[in-house]
């Protein structure tokens, strides 16, 4: 039997076991059936899934996700923000502003520090991915998802799809409550439906007002969460895609866990989000 040291962190609730392998070596089992071991929450730790961080060639380190599920996941916005808070606090890098690599592309964090602790990281989202085949969804190539009527399991819809690394499908709802996440989240997930082969995250959007919002999401790979940065970021975009919100505002946006801000800057075209991270234990996890 041997030992893994992990620290559990979240951000707005979104939990995930933080391993570092950048300043030590670990030999690791299967990451998929690890994932799937520590984030069980009667035989594990209990989690959304476990994100490693390790050395990269192309930015101050990297960040590796794997879902509940044991699937891999290109990014993930509250993760990031807890990397950033593990990588400033524990030293394993010196500037307040730094780069992160993930299979989605190369992200820049800033740390807000009080003392010695991190409060706050904004995270610098890149550009949204607007393309049909960039989600992907089935269609035309070339054209963008804006408020596009589509039909499932004979119900009509209108969706809008939007990529921040990860890929989100998108329901503006008058009322959050009567969301139906329970029922197009699985549907639409995990890649069997023929509009998103490869899966996708599907979110819900009540506009209270043109800078404030409430979202909640069904993630691919680990369903219902507490919150979800990149979802939070393109239920943000999908707004003023929407022309229901402007770009350059401080957006937020209301999860079950807590608040998010998002800004869409209209000069660079990145996304910035803005919000907590936190820890909340450590200790080692026997395999």
């Amino acid at each position: 039997m041997s030992q893994i040291p992990f620290v559990k962190m979240h951000g707005l609730g979104n939990c995930y076991i933080y391993v570092d392998l950048i300043s030590q070596k670990l030999e690791l089992p299967g990451l998929p059936d690890l994932a799937r071991k520590v984030s069980n929450p009667f035989t594990g730790i209990g989690s959304d899934g476990l994100i490693l961080m390790v050395p990269s060639d192309v930015a101050d380190l990297k960040m590796r996700i794997f879902n509940k599920d044991g699937s891999e996941g290109k990014n993930c916005g509250n993760g990031l923000r807890c990397v950033a808070k593990y990588a400033y606090e524990r030293g394993l890098v010196s500037q307040k502003k730094f780069h992160i690599e993930t299979l989605g592309g190369i992200v820049t964090a800033e740390v807000h520090v009080t003392g010695n602790t991190v409060d706050q990281v904004t995270v610098d989202m890149g550009q949204p991915h607007l393309n049909r085949e960039d989600i992907p969804m089935a269609g035309e190539g070339g054209t963008q998802v804006i408020n596009e009527p589509v039909t499932i399991d004979g119900k009509n819809y209108r969706l809008t799809a939007v990529s921040m690394g990860n890929p989100h499908a998108l329901f503006f709802v008058d009322d959050i409550k009567q969301a139906p996440i329970t029922v197009l989240g699985p549907r639409l997930a995990d890649g069997d439906h023929s509009l998103f082969p490869e899966g996708v995250n599907v979110g819900f959007i009540e506009m209270k007002n043109p800078s404030e919002l409430v979202y909640r999401v069904w993630e691919r790979g680990s369903g219902m969460t507490q919150a979800c940065g990149t979802g939070a970021t393109a239920a943000a975009v999908a707004a003023i895609l929407n022309q229901k919100a402007e770009k350059d505002a401080n957006i937020t946006v209301h999860l079950d866990g807590g608040d998010l801000v998002i800004r869409w800057d209209a000069q660079s075209g990145h996304a910035f989000m803005t919000g907590p991270a936190e820890t909340v234990c450590e200790g080692y996890f026997f395999v």
